[in-house]
């Protein structure tokens, strides 16, 4: 085998609970994680020198070692011994910058590229442990579909799937610095911690109407605060037949539940009209 294709799901945060900030810098958080069916594409191959190349259609993103990617595959390449070059190739569909992992997606789909294209026979753990290395988010886009996050985002709980329903992404077109949004949620007097509790007993319930209902990120009034697009947009999606509406991880997406893929895309058209979103695609949950 010399070439291994994947495809890298985006992830949407049901709901984000921020618990407390640790010595260390690092946040535990409890978070109730989704796959959606928006897809980068992974290809990884076997070069004929000891180098690691990326190659991509996507603009403005790093092709080096500031890139998730090679990060992810000289990892396994030191962890593992392996002198061989790789070329990975990204098509890149998820939104960068966006608050829906797909810089953790591609860096988890590399490992698991590299694991199968060399034959390594690592476990899901085995990779999980080595993700966590590169990001947070690493470790769940490794596993994917819905998920309990806690810790740093290491632990991970598998849950049942939610209901088919459709899902609006929508992301302005804005970029946000994660690490302003947490520096300013720790500055607040005041913080929010939504139900997720209440969460977990909707999905494990597989009541789409309870999830909706029971959306909520902690970091949302922060980022909202900088970008009142985020809330005008949530706005158009509720007025537009969506059972909830939330802005995923630190933003700027909003996500919008739908009671199906028909009534998501209906309300795609609408939030177009706007101008309010440079990047808008309906997926479901995967």
């Amino acid at each position: 085998m010399d070439t291994v294709a994947l495809k890298a799901p985006a992830k949407i945060n049901l709901v984000l609970n921020v618990v407390n900030r640790r010595p260390d810098g690092y946040h535990e958080v409890r978070m109730v994680m989704q796959s959606i069916g928006l897809y980068d594409e992974i290809t990884v191959s076997k070069s004929g020198d000891d180098r690691i190349v990326i190659e991509s259609d996507a603009k403005g993103i790093p092709l080096n070692e500031d890139n998730l990617i090679y990060r992810a595959a000289a990892l396994i390449r030191e962890t593992c011994g392996i002198k061989d070059g790789v070329k990975i190739t990204l098509k890149k569909n998820i939104p960068v910058a966006a608050g829906l992992a797909g810089g953790s997606t591609d860096a988890a789909a590399t490992l698991k590229g590299m694991n199968e294209l060399f034959d390594l026979g690592l476990s899901e753990d085995k990779l999980c442990k080595a993700g966590v290395k590169i990001g947070a988010d690493v470790p769940y886009c490794i596993m994917g579909r819905t998920a309990l996050s806690e810790g740093i985002g290491e632990v991970l709980t598998p849950l049942k799937g939610i209901p088919e329903c459709g899902i609006l992404i929508a992301k302005p077109g804005i970029d946000v610095s994660t690490g302003y949004v947490y520096k300013a949620f720790d500055s607040l007097k005041e913080k929010d911690h939504p139900d997720v509790d209440a969460m977990l007993k909707a999905v494990d319930e597989g009541d789409l109407f309870a999830i909706a209902d029971n959306l909520g990120n902690s970091l949302e009034g922060v980022t909202e605060a900088e970008y009142p697009v985020i809330g005008k947009i949530k706005e158009t999606m509720i007025g537009a037949g969506a059972l909830g509406s939330l802005m995923s991880g630190s933003g700027p997406t909003v996500f919008g539940l739908f009671k199906d893929r028909d009534a998501a895309c209906r309300a795609a058209d609408i939030v177009k009209e706007t101008g309010m979103a440079k990047d808008i695609a309906v997926a479901g949950p995967v």
